[in-house]
C-alpha cells in the first residue's frame, strides 16, 4: 500500500558501495518500479495507471521523449517511466495546511529528494514580501496579481518566461503568444541547458535543429554509434530499439567516459530471452574516451575515411557530396592537416583504436550517430557535433534508410515546445506567420536564453519571472549565483505539479500555481480534453489523462495561460478566422532558424519600445473559448506552423504523424546555400592542470532531470546516498587520498581577464570507479554549484557541465 512522505532528508552517512552492474533492466528493474509505484500510489491505482502509459487511448509518459512504435506493448513503459508516473500520480498531497506547518526557511533546509517526495500541490499559494510562510489565495487573486506585476514593469524585457519540456504543444503555443503579446522574446527553456548545442550545429550544417531518423531507421541501421549517452538510465526504452537492431545484424559502438550497464547487456523483461536466457549484448565495442575527447574521435573517423578513399577509392559517396553538399574541399584539407598524435592525445585512445573505429564506419552500409549531454555540454560542443555531421556526410548517411543524426532529447515534449515557438531567437518567418494569425506585431529583438536570464536577474534588470513547469533553481548552473539572482526579482511565479526547490528559493514575492499533470483528467467546457506532444524523432500524437485530479481546484497549463491572456489583452470574439494557405504558398518555418536578428516583415512594425499590453498591439483571440476548447488552439497552430495541416484529424484514434523534415524526407537542406555543409573545425579538448580532475555532472539511476525518485544508483553500485565523487583508483592514490574519504570539491575557473574563481561543494565521499585518468563524475543538482555561470559552449551558450576543473580538498 502507499506510504507516507518521508520526514527526513537523505542520510549521507549511510551510503553503501558495491560493484557496478554489467547488465540492465530485467526482473530487478520491474520489481523496483513496482515498489516505487506502490509506495506512491498503492497497488490498485498503480495497475490502473501504468496500463495507460504511452497507450493510444492513454497519456504520454511524463519522462523521456523516446518514441513509441505504432504497435504498442501492453506494458509500454520503462522503469524510470514508471517512477515518473508514480511521482505524478501519487496520493500524497501538499495542501495549504502543509505550507502552514512549514516556513519557507524550513523548506530551504531540506534536500531535493525530500521536497519532491511530499506530493502533489493542490491550491494556489502566495508568499507576500517579508512573509515567512506561503498563504492560500484564490485563482482570481493569483492571476490578477501576476497580470498587475507584468503591467507594472517599465519595459517588457524586464520579464522572463521559462519553460520546461513537460509543457504540452497547446500550452506552449499559448505561452509563447502571451510572452510576445507582452512585447518580449525572453523565452529561455530547458533546451538552453541540454540540446541547444545540437540545434546550433544541426541548423547550420543540415538546415534543421532536429534529428533526421525514425524508430524504423534505428531498427534497420547497420552501425549505431551511441556517444555521450546512458540509455539504461536516461532513455531505457531505447534499449529495446537497440536490441531489435542487434537482432537484425547491427553493430553498436558505445562511446563514453564511464562504462554503463545498459550498453553492456540488456535483459528485456517483456521477452523470454530477457527474463530467462541472459538477454542481449548491446555494445560490440566500448570506447572509454576521455571527457571532451569526442571531437577528436570524430575527426579521427573522418581522417581515416578520407585516407582510405585516397588509397582505394569508393569510400566517399561522391555523387551525394557533389549534388547535396558544400565545403568538402576545406574539410578535407583540415583533416589532412591534423596529426594522428594530436588526435590520440585529445581522445585518450590509441591510434590503433581510432583506426579500428574508423574502419567499422568505413565498412558500414548505413550509420546512425546518437548522442546526449555527454557531447552537448562542453565549450567546443558545437564544433564536435559539426564533426559528427561531417563523418555522416562523407558516406551519404543523411536522408536514406537506417542512417542519420539522432540527438536523443530528454523531457517528453522539449522538442515540441521549441516547434511551438518557445525560443528566444525565433525566425522572421515564424513571427510573420504569428502576426498574420493574431493581428498584432510580435517583437523582433532577440531575448534572453537561460544563462542570459540569470545574468539579467543578477544585475537587477528583471522584475518578473515565470516558470512553466520545471525546477529552475535546481536545473541551472552556479547555484549560489542563481539563488541570489532570483531573490532580487519582484515577483516569481512557478506553475508546478509538485513541490521543488524553486518554491523555497523565490523572489521578494512569490506565487505557486498548481496545475494538472499528464496523468490527470482535464475536463474543460463539459468535455475531457486532450493535448499533444512531439517525441524525439519529430512525431506528434495525442495524450489524454485519465485520473481524477488531486484537487478540484487545479487548472491546466492551458487554462492558466488563457486566463492571464484574457486579463492582459481582453477577449476578441469577433476576430476573423484566417483560412489555411495552400501548402505551395507557405514558407517553410523552422523555429530554430534565425540565429541573427532580421528586420520585421512589411506588415509588422517594430514594437520594442511598446508598453506591455498596449491597446494597439495586442494579439487578438477569444481567450475564454481557447481556455475550454483545445481543438481551437490546434486550429491556430495549424495555420501558423507548417506541417500541422489537418491537425485534429491526424491525431484521432491515437494516430501519430511526422512533421516535415527536409534532410530526412527529400535530402533538402535549408542552410545558407541550400546544401548540407561540411565544416572545417579547429580541434579543441580540455586541458587539465596538474593535481586537478575534470568533473562531469550526471544523473543517478533513481533520478530524472532534477527529480530525485530514490537514494540509489544501483547500476553504478551506489546505494543510500548521492554525495559521492567517482574517481579513477590510480588518481585517488596519486592525489594523496583514500577511497571512502570525505572531501570537498572545489571548482577552478579562470575568467577571460585572468581572474581565478573558485566554488565549493561540501562533503563528498570518494568512490574508486572505472573512469579515464584525471576524469571524475558526480551527481547534479548537488554539483551545479561548481559550474560557473559564464562557462558556456561557444555559439550555443549551453553551460559546460561536463567539463568542470576541480580539486579535492581534505575536510
Amino acid at each position: 500500500m502507499a506510504t507516507k512522505a518521508p520526514k527526513s532528508d537523505i542520510d549521507e552517512t549511510r551510503v553503501r558501495v558495491s560493484d557496478p552492474k554489467k547488465v540492465a533492466v530485467g526482473v530487478p528493474a520491474v520489481l523496483h518500479a513496482l515498489q516505487i509505484a506502490n509506495e506512491q500510489m498503492g497497488i490498485v491505482r498503480s495497475v490502473q495507471t501504468l496500463a495507460l502509459v504511452n497507450q493510444k487511448k492513454g497519456f504520454d509518459c511524463p519522462g523521456c521523449a523516446w518514441p513509441e512504435e505504432d504497435k504498442r506493448h501492453i506494458a509500454e513503459f520503462c522503469e524510470n517511466g514508471a517512477k515518473a508516473v508514480a511521482e505524478e500520480a501519487t496520493i500524497r498531497r501538499v495542501d495549504p495546511a502543509f505550507f502552514a506547518r512549514h516556513s519557507v526557511e524550513d523548506l530551504r533546509s531540506h534536500d531535493d529528494w525530500w521536497l519532491g517526495q511530499q506530493g502533489r500541490l493542490t491550491h494556489p499559494m502566495m508568499l507576500d514580501e517579508g512573509a515567512t510562510h506561503y498563504r492560500p489565495v484564490s485563482w482570481d487573486e493569483a492571476i490578477g496579481t501576476i497580470a498587475d506585476a507584468i503591467v507594472a514593469v517599465d519595459d517588457p524585457d524586464e520579464t522572463v518566461f521559462y519553460t520546461s519540456g513537460r509543457t504540452s504543444n497547446e500550452a506552449a503555443f499559448l505561452y509563447q503568444l502571451l510572452v510576445r503579446g507582452i512585447g518580449t522574446n525572453n523565452l529561455p527553456d530547458c533546451s538552453n541547458m541540454c540540446h541547444e548545442s545540437s540545434g546550433s550545429a544541426l541548423t547550420e550544417t543540415i538546415g534543421i535543429g532536429k534529428g533526421t531518423v525514425s524508430i524504423e531507421d534505428i531498427h534497420n541501421a547497420d552501425l549505431l554509434i551511441v556517444a555521450g549517452q546512458n540509455p539504461g538510465t536516461n532513455h531505457p526504452r531505447m534499449l529495446s530499439a537497440l536490441e531489435k537492431a542487434k537482432q537484425r545484424g547491427a553493430r553498436v559502438i558505445a562511446v563514453n567516459p564511464l562504462p554503463e550497464a545498459g550498453l553492456m547487456r540488456f535483459e528485456n523483461p517483456q521477452t523470454p530471452r530477457g527474463v530467462a536466457f541472459g538477454g542481449t549484448k548491446i555494445a560490440d565495442r566500448f570506447v572509454q574516451i576521455r571527457l571532451g575527447g569526442d571531437q577528436a574521435l570524430f575527426q579521427a573517423i573522418g581522417k581515416h575515411l578520407l585516407e582510405a578513399d585516397a588509397e582505394d577509392g569508393g569510400v566517399v559517396d561522391e555523387a551525394f557530396v557533389a549534388d547535396h553538399t558544400s565545403g568538402f574541399d576545406a574539410y578535407r584539407a583540415s583533416m589532412e592537416s591534423v596529426e594522428w598524435s594530436t588526435l590520440v592525445e585529445a581522445s585518450g585512445l590509441s591510434e590503433q583504436t581510432l583506426h579500428e573505429i574508423g574502419e567499422e564506419v568505413r565498412t558500414s552500409t548505413s550509420t546512425i550517430v546518437c548522442w546526449a549531454m555527454g557531447l552537448t555540454q562542453h565549450k567546443h560542443s558545437v564544433s564536435t557535433l559539426r564533426d559528427v555531421v561531417n563523418v555522416l556526410l562523407l558516406q551519404g548517411n543523411i536522408g536514406r534508410p537506417g542512417a542519420g543524426v539522432c540527438p536523443v532529447r530528454g523531457h517528453s515534449n522539449v522538442q515540441g515546445d521549441r516547434t511551438m515557438g518557445i525560443y528566444e531567437k525565433p525566425s522572421e518567418e515564424f513571427l510573420a506567420s504569428l502576426d498574420r494569425e493574431f493581428h498584432f506585431a510580435a517583437p523582433r529583438a532577440h531575448g534572453f536564453d537561460t544563462v542570459e536570464s540569470i545574468k539579467a536577474m543578477r544585475d537587477g534588470r528583471v522584475r518578473f519571472f515565470m516558470g512553466m513547469g520545471g525546477n529552475f533553481i535546481s536545473a541551472t548552473p552556479d547555484t549560489a549565483v542563481v539563488e541570489a539572482a532570483m531573490a532580487r526579482v519582484d515577483l516569481t511565479v512557478q506553475v508546478s505539479t509538485k513541490l521543488n526547490r524553486s518554491h523555497a528559493v523565490a523572489g521578494r514575492r512569490a506565487i505557486i500555481l498548481p496545475t494538472l499533470g499528464r496523468t490527470d483528467r482535464d475536463r474543460r467546457g463539459g468535455n475531457d480534453r486532450r493535448v499533444t506532444v512531439e517525441d524525439s524523432m519529430g512525431a506528434v500524437h495525442a495524450s489524454r489523462g485519465r485520473l481524477a485530479p488531486p484537487s478540484e481546484d487545479l487548472l491546466s497549463e492551458v487554462a492558466i495561460v488563457a486566463r492571464l491572456c484574457r486579463l492582459l489583452f481582453g477577449d476578441s470574439s469577433s476576430v476573423s478566422i484566417n483560412r489555411p494557405t495552400p501548402d505551395s504558398e507557405r514558407p517553410a518555418i523552422d523555429i530554430d532558424r534565425g540565429q541573427a536578428e532580421r528586420p520585421p516583415s512589411e506588415e509588422a512594425r517594430d514594437t520594442d519600445d511598446a508598453a506591455v499590453s498596449s491597446p494597439g498591439n495586442r494579439p487578438r483571440a477569444d481567450w475564454s473559448t481557447l481556455e475550454n476548447d483545445y481543438a481551437l488552439i490546434r486550429s491556430h497552430i495549424e495555420r501558423v506552423i507548417p506541417g500541422f495541416e489537418d491537425f485534429e484529424t491526424r491525431i484521432e484514434k491515437g494516430r501519430t504523424f511526422f512533421l516535415p523534415n527536409g534532410p530526412r524526407d527529400e535530402r533538402r537542406f535549408a542552410t545558407v546555400d541550400g546544401k548540407a555543409r561540411f565544416t572545417a573545425n579547429v580541434l579543441e579538448y580540455p586541458m587539465i592542470p596538474p593535481g586537478r580532475l575534470l568533473l562531469q555532472t550526471l544523473r543517478s539511476h533513481d533520478q530524472y532531470n532534477t527529480t530525485i525518485y530514490g537514494k540509489d544508483d544501483r547500476y553504478r553500485g551506489i546505494h543510500g546516498g548521492r554525495r559521492v565523487v567517482l574517481v579513477n583508483a590510480e588518481d585517488i592514490v596519486d592525489l594523496g587520498f583514500t577511497e571512502g574519504e570525505i572531501v570537498d570539491l572545489v571548482s577552478e575557473w579562470t575568467r577571460p581577464d585572468g581572474t581565478l574563481e573558485e566554488r565549493r561543494a561540501e562533503a563528498f565521499r570518494i568512490v574508486a570507479y572505472s573512469t579515464p585518468r584525471r576524469n571524475a563524475a558526480a551527481y547534479y543538482p548537488e554539483t551545479n554549484v561548481l559550474v560557473p555561470l559564464d562557462s558556456v559552449a561557444d555559439v550555443s551558450g549551453t553551460p559546460t557541465s561536463k567539463a568542470v576543473v576541480i580539486r579535492l580538498v581534505k575536510r
